[in-house]
């Protein structure tokens, strides 16, 4: 297989690096709201000592909030502790050109105890670890997101000095397929299409999405893990190059009132060798399909409640589950149907299940390894979905999507499942995260508050 435009070996980055072209090495993970942060390297010392030993950064990085302030009461990381040091792993298939930043490179990371094996609370690990699962059924899974964004003509500290109001988006009416409104953004989006391309994210293609000055760029489906990297790197190169051409971009999953909410839609399928292990002779409700597929769906389905926590992580997620606004309300499924929660794409190889509850703000390894997680109980188990949806979802009286923090963080402290799949210390970890920024969140005075009471009250 021939190697993907922008990826590196080591060999050639040692050659850019002697030949001047790169200069820069960034060495990162994500946090748990799915932020990559880490340190920026000297290519020659990063040839020279990191490629062996690694790095280290402080153990806070995952037990702190928004504005990294550290956050009282994890096991893993404290002041009692002394917040000690992680050590980060360089994955070096993960690395590539940084093509959107000058002579730059770029590497993804495990997060690892030192000579103690791997942060399990980590994200990363937390995907790896159902990777391993899948694998030791014989099945590998592929999966591909569709990630979306609102773009406006401010800077992000002209967005900051304007109190996050009156933003001028970039289009003036929604752009959704549109081809005249999308050619006038073409700088910066056509800009995002080509530095993916050359930075290791195989782009398919970009579109302007419902609201006014939204979009979604697909990239190339992948091997899970890999494709928990591509949309990292695709989240930094977008605001980064937003940044660059002054303007702003947010990934948040309702940022708008009126406005349609940002989605971030996850395609799953399992392989077994070379074979999508979904397609099969079974009719189930007028699908072809097999019972890997049949029982993958059931267990997804039964457990998305309990695992709402990993696909919507922030109070603002939930403001975006609202009928008729494309994003789903019920926990339900159908084939080829928008308003469903779970879509069903494709035949034979490229059959395939779309889930549409997580929002744009998602972590994609915890949204991506509850999925996988959920699925593959499904499978062991042999769970068996509901009856197919027909119809308009929004009208069902089918399960409904939870609709508020409190409720999915509630519902992941009390799973079974959830302790069983991810471990203890995992849920552990991430209901004390989810708890403080509930806590946060209703700590907050609001625009809205002020509006409606500040005369009238």
């Amino acid at each position: 297989m021939s190697q993907i435009k922008g990826m590196l070996t080591l060999e050639q980055l040692t050659a850019l690096a002697n030949a001047g072209e790169i200069e820069t090495v960034i060495v990162a993970f994500t946090d748990i709201y799915g932020r990559m942060v880490g340190k920026r390297f000297e290519v020659g010392f990063f040839l020279e000592s990191a490629v062996e030993e690694g790095t280290h950064v402080c153990n806070y990085l995952l037990a702190a909030d928004m504005d990294m302030v550290p956050v009282e009461g994890f096991r893993l990381a404290s002041w009692e502790a002394g917040y000690g040091d992680f050590h980060l792993a360089p994955d070096f298939a993960t690395l590539r050109h940084a093509s959107w930043l000058e002579k730059t490179a770029l590497v993804l990371c495990n997060v690892e105890h030192d000579g103690a094996g791997p942060v399990a609370e980590a994200p990363r690990s937390i995907l790896i670890r159902q990777v391993e699962q899948a694998a030791e059924l014989g099945l590998r899974a592929m999966a591909a997101s569709e990630l979306e964004f609102y773009t406006y003509h401010e800077t992000f500290a002209e967005v900051v000095k304007k109190g996050h109001r009156e933003l001028e988006a970039v289009s003036r009416y929604s752009a959704d397929y549109h081809i005249l409104q999308t050619s006038s953004e073409e700088p910066l989006v056509g800009a995002i299409r080509r530095h993916l391309q050359g930075s290791g994210v195989p782009v398919e293609n970009s579109k302007g999405e419902w609201g006014h000055g939204q979009h979604e760029i697909n990239v190339r489906y992948g091997d899970i893990l890999t494709m928990a990297d591509r949309h990292t790197v695709y989240k930094q190169c977008v605001k980064e190059l937003a940044a660059q051409q002054e303007q702003s971009v947010t990934f948040m999953a309702k940022p708008w009132t009126l406005e349609a909410g940002s989605s971030c839609h996850l395609h799953l399928s399992l392989w077994s060798q070379s074979a999508n292990a979904f397609a099969g002779d079974t009719d189930f409700e007028g699908i072809a399909c097999s019972d890997t597929f049949r029982w993958f769906l059931g267990g997804w389905m039964a457990h998305a409640p309990e695992m709402m926590a990993f696909y919507a992580s922030t109070p603002n997620s939930y403001k975006r589950f609202q009928a008729a606004s494309w994003a789903p309300t019920r926990i339900a499924w159908s084939y080829d149907n928008r308003t469903a929660g779970f879509r069903i794409v494709g035949r034979g190889s490229s059959l395939r299940i779309e889930c549409r509850i997580p929002g744009a703000d998602c972590n994609p390894y915890l949204a991506l390894a509850a999925s996988l997680a959920s699925g593959l109980d499904g499978i062991k188990n042999k769970t068996e979905p509901p009856a197919m949806l027909r119809g308009d979802a929004y009208q069902s009286t089918t399960g409904e999507v939870p609709t508020r923090l409190d409720t999915a963080i509630e519902s992941l402290a009390a799973s079974e499942f959830a302790q069983e799949a991810l471990g203890p210390q995992v849920v552990e970890h991430f209901v004390h995260h989810l708890k403080s920024e509930q806590a946060a969140s209703e700590r907050a005075v609001t625009d809205w508050e002020r509006a409606r009471y500040f005369e009238q009250i």
